[in-house]
């Protein structure tokens, strides 16, 4: 998958506000390393999780700058609207992708996911399971959300796992429409800036239509003239979040 990144890499951050509470993990496999920060918020005893996946910027292994966006917002809303929730940060590595899309994402037929998940993603769902299974979360409240390389990300991780998140947010990505049917049962709410570059707003159409046309509940939100950090706008709305934690698995 090639993505023109118009935005120079992000450098490793110090940790300041809420995202300094966050603790560090590393997980391994196979000569293969993903850092990681999670955190859990409020004392239910059966949390929901929420997944967060980075943009191609904030790749690496410093495991701190995949926190410079949305995860700020998110844990103050959680704090704020009294929400218990695991949510997990994962770092990706270098070089790679969390989805392993083949072919040009822009064409009218969108890209072509591979049969097998990118190893990243492998180890984000050994990572999910684990805490899953720490934290009891609650099976039914399981989210998604990432930006850009992560939108992409989320749409590959529900196309991986349909029957395991009970909602999804990408935002200004894309991914292969042949997955739409296996994801119909999931909602979706998908956001793009119309003056994106690097990643075309027909990349995040082609799957809406795809999604709609399978029978599932989408919303798209369309920032006119916007460009590609349609992020911001989103993570800082309240309502987002209210929507994303207002669903449950039936």
């Amino acid at each position: 998958m090639k993505i023109i990144v118009l935005a120079v890499a992000s450098t490793c951050l110090a940790l300041a506000g809420p995202v300094d509470e966050m603790r560090a993990g590393t997980h391994k496999k196979e000569g293969k390393s993903l850092p990681y920060r999670w955190i859990k918020i409020g004392k239910a005893e059966r949390p929901a999780l929420i997944l967060f996946l980075h943009g191609a910027g904030e790749r690496g292994d410093c495991n701190k700058v995949q926190l410079k966006h949305g995860i700020p917002d998110l844990l103050k809303w959680l704090k704020a609207d009294g929400q218990s929730a695991v949510v997990i940060a994962p770092q990706c590595n270098q070089g790679v992708w969390w989805a392993d899309l083949r072919g040009d994402f822009r064409s009218p037929k969108g890209g072509d996911l591979a049969n097998k998940p990118s190893a990243m993603m492998t180890m984000v769902f050994e990572v999910v399971d684990k805490m899953a299974k720490a934290h009891k979360i609650d099976s039914k409240r399981i989210y998604v959300t990432g930006l850009s390389m992560g939108g992409f990300g989320s749409f590959a991780a529900v196309a991986r796992r349909p029957d395991f998140f009970a909602a999804a947010m990408p935002i200004c990505g894309g991914g292969d429409p042949l997955t739409a049917k296996v994801m119909k049962d999931v909602p979706f709410w998908v956001f793009h800036g119309t003056a994106d570059r690097a990643v075309p707003l027909k990349a995040s159409s082609i799957m809406v239509d795809a999604l709609k046309n399978a029978g599932a509940e989408v919303k798209f939100k369309k920032y006119s003239n916007v460009g590609h950090d349609s992020w911001t706008a989103t993570y800082r709305n309240p309502k987002v979040w209210e929507w994303l934690f207002s669903k449950t698995k039936p």
